[in-house]
């Protein structure tokens, strides 16, 4: 019983190295889509889209060591990453106002130009707002930097419904 024990064992370790060199036979290149996804402080998600030439997986893995993996199929691979800053269009276009039902909301472009929101925080109890932040809000904040977005809803915060419940 020993000795068939022993020859069934060896007969594994030779199948399992065989499999392991197979393993790491090359016979070409992986070619995959690889889908960046960036989730910014404002909630706006962008994606980029890349062809990658895979020629060594431990290469690959290193190249996104700073993205958390959340898909992955033969011929794609999607990748997430928290980023701790507004978006580029936030940056560019997006200003804070007031919706018509009183909501704190970052608009794409000028408030009383467009009604385009991006984002919504809370609503506003408007009876409690000075009349300068009133029209400041009516008339758009622009939202350049994440401290000043930051800023300006802890400004509002004070003056939302629910801290005027309490």
């Amino acid at each position: 019983m020993i000795l068939s024990f022993s020859i069934l064992n060896s007969g594994l370790s030779m199948e399992n190295s065989q499999i392991q060199q197979e393993a790491h036979e090359v016979s070409g290149p992986l070619n995959v889509t690889v889908v960046l996804e960036r989730i910014y402080l404002d909630g706006e998600v962008s994606e980029e889209i890349r062809k990658e030439k895979i020629w060594a997986m431990e290469d690959f893995w290193a190249e996104f060591a700073d993205w958390q993996l959340v898909h992955q199929d033969e011929e794609q691979i999607v990748f997430q990453q928290k980023v701790d800053d507004i978006s580029p269009l936030l940056k560019s276009n997006g200003y804070f106002g007031i919706t018509e039902n009183g909501i704190l909301s970052i608009f794409n472009g000028k408030p009383h130009h467009t009604q385009k929101v991006i984002q919504s925080f809370f609503q506003i109890d408007v009876k409690k707002l000075e009349t300068r932040k009133h029209k400041q809000l009516q008339k758009g904040i622009p939202v350049k930097t994440k401290n000043q977005y930051k800023k300006v809803i802890e400004t509002f915060r004070a003056y939302s419904a629910e801290a005027a419940q309490k």
